[in-house]
């Protein structure tokens, strides 16, 4: 195991659900973590909460979908943590389920501006600094989605194969480096997503859930953060979790589990 102590840590998406669960674990292992996302006050409450217990981390208002944000914010930052050994690229959302001849071209845009182009950016502008250290670590963090397709997903299933691709593609591109790529690939995790996909429909985002036990975000930032401290020949490329209950993109069990 590798130690996370002093480590520098940029997480996007980083206000809530995964990308929250992954600053507070980060943190716990020693790590100094900028926390990114769009909304300043709950990663300043955020930042502040983990101080108080000896957390390192920095807020920083950060809007991946565009890119002079991006290239201005991460060049503005100074030298103790512009050196960024571990990178999550965690910002993501999905927006509705409609069928593709009925979808809203606003929505797809939104997506895809989020999903792929604002991991595109964000990478672009870190992975340089990992390259010329010879040291850092890319971490993805996928879907199920972006390993089988369900109806009414077209658009988010496509942003997501297109970061399972850009992974892999990125990984060759390393080839010759010290440089780690991963994704992680989860099921159903109970946070924000589906009330953002359903915009705000608490009833329809609840009845997702309903009867099963989903994934947690600490379950998901687990999994990175162990990613993240293997010994510095291992590569852990990727990792699927899905809930106990969940056998594939839309094929749950709702109810006991036998056993359980």
């Amino acid at each position: 195991m590798e130690s996370l102590k002093g480590k520098v840590v940029l997480v996007t998406g980083a206000s809530a659900g995964i990308g929250e669960a992954c600053v507070r674990a980060f943190a716990g292992a020693g790590a100094a973590v900028v926390a990114a996302a769009r909304r300043r006050k709950r990663l300043e409450a955020l930042a502040e909460e983990l101080r108080k217990t000896g957390g390192r981390v920095l807020p920083l208002f950060l809007d991946v979908r565009d890119r002079a944000c991006v290239d201005a914010t991460l060049s503005a930052l100074s030298p103790e943590w512009a050196a960024v050994d571990v990178l999550v690229n965690n910002a993501g959302l999905g927006r509705g389920l409609d069928k593709l001849h009925e979808g809203d071209p606003a929505e797809w845009e939104e997506m895809l501006d989020t999903n792929v182009k604002g991991l595109l950016f964000v990478t672009r502008r870190v992975l340089p600094g990992m390259v010329a250290r010879g040291r850092g670590h890319v971490i993805n963090i996928g879907s199920v989605a972006g390993r089988e397709t369900y109806p009414g997903g077209g658009v988010y299933c496509a942003s997501k194969f297109a970061v399972r691709g850009l992974t892999r593609a990125l990984k060759m591109d390393l080839t010759g480096t010290s440089v780690r790529v991963t994704t992680v690939d989860p099921g159903m995790v109970q946070t924000e997503f589906s009330k953002v996909r359903f915009r705000g429909d608490e009833a329809r985002a609840a009845a997702v859930y309903k009867n099963l036990e989903a994934l947690r975000p600490e379950d998901v930032a687990d999994a990175v953060v162990w990613a993240a401290s293997r010994p510095a020949r291992v590569d852990v490329t990727e990792l699927v979790l899905m809930p106990t209950a969940q056998s594939g993109a839309t094929l749950v069990h709702r109810g006991a589990l036998k056993g359980g």
